[in-house]
């Protein structure tokens, strides 16, 4: 299953990728089910904040969320919803500090995170006996990563990514030195410069917010706060451990890494064609068009294509 020709065509009339980007988490969807949220306690002493939908099947889809998201954000809701018609139970979770609390510890989530995702699988193995691990952008390089660094639990049968960023750099540098992503750059870091600040009240004296009204770009924010804080030498060593595209290669599941060629966030390093080409269990997709994280075809009102696709993709397996 190497690199596949896509399904998906944007209408004549929906071409830009700004707009295939913004409308959809713009439009609103109905959600036919409801989450029921369960606090987690680490070891650490932190917690998880984990939203479930539940019906007593036998099989589970694990979704991860896109760089300061949460399980509640649209393309997670509208894929739980999706799934969980298909006759998956579904656990959509948040990251450290960010189901609307802030978490206990300095730390919070980063890029290249994968603990945690192991945690909440093995914990879930114990009741289901196949699991499939979907992610989106942020989180779908996660998945990736879980997914090639070590063998996977062997209750997980199937993943997708879906817009990831597998080349962490190569994505952070076009968002800063891109002029027309300003404003995802400028919404990015309003939030993850929120989080500092929070973060700084809580753990007095062990954060330096004297540069943080300076800084441009995430690249910045990155070297200064986020790696130091989760134990990198920098953003340069932060992004080489991190990116998943050097774990694709040992991939033994069933894999979709499903990306638009228009988005906006994603370089060419992020189309790893080679690595598709020579791992049968890793499957590239990439449309055309379809924005980041956008996928409207109208042919079902204002669901994204992509539902259908990961739901038709993991009832293969």
């Amino acid at each position: 299953m190497p690199v596949i020709s896509s399904s998906f065509v944007s209408p004549l009339w929906f071409p830009s990728r700004h707009v295939q980007t913004i409308l959809p988490a713009l439009l609103p969807r109905r959600h036919h089910y409801s989450p029921v949220r369960e606090r987690l306690e680490l070891p650490d002493g932190d917690f998880l904040d984990l939203d479930w939908f539940r019906s007593g099947a036998d099989r589970l889809a694990i979704l991860s969320h896109g760089l300061e998201g949460n399980s509640r954000n649209g393309y997670m809701r509208g894929m739980a919803d999706a799934l969980h018609a298909d006759g998956w139970d579904v656990l959509a979770w948040n990251y450290r500090g960010c189901s609307g609390e802030m978490n206990r510890l300095l730390r919070y989530y980063h890029a290249g995170d994968t603990g945690d995702l192991r945690l909440l699988i093995g914990r879930a193995a114990q009741t289901y006996a196949r699991i499939a691990v979907v992610g989106f952008s942020l989180g779908g390089n996660i998945t990736l990563k879980y997914l090639g660094e070590a063998p996977p639990h062997p209750a997980v049968v199937s993943g997708v990514a879906v817009a990831a960023a597998v080349d962490l750099q190569a994505c952070v540098r076009r968002l800063d030195r891109h002029a027309d992503n300003w404003l995802y750059r400028q919404l990015f870091l309003k939030s993850l410069c929120a989080r500092i600040e929070a973060k700084a009240q809580l753990f007095p004296g062990q954060l330096d917010l004297a540069p943080l009204n300076r800084i441009r770009g995430i690249e910045e924010y990155d070297d200064l706060y986020a790696a130091p804080i989760h134990g990198f030498r920098g953003a340069a060593d932060y992004y080489a451990r991190s990116s998943s595209r050097q774990f694709i290669p040992a991939i033994q599941i069933p894999t979709l890494l499903l990306s638009a060629r228009n988005d906006p966030f994603l370089t060419a390093e992020c189309f790893p064609t080679a690595e598709a080409e020579a791992n049968p269990h890793f499957t590239l997709e990439a449309p055309d068009s379809g924005g980041h994280l956008g996928f409207l075809d109208f042919q079902r009102g204002i669901a994204p294509w992509t539902e259908r696709r990961v739901v038709e993709f993991l009832r293969s397996f």
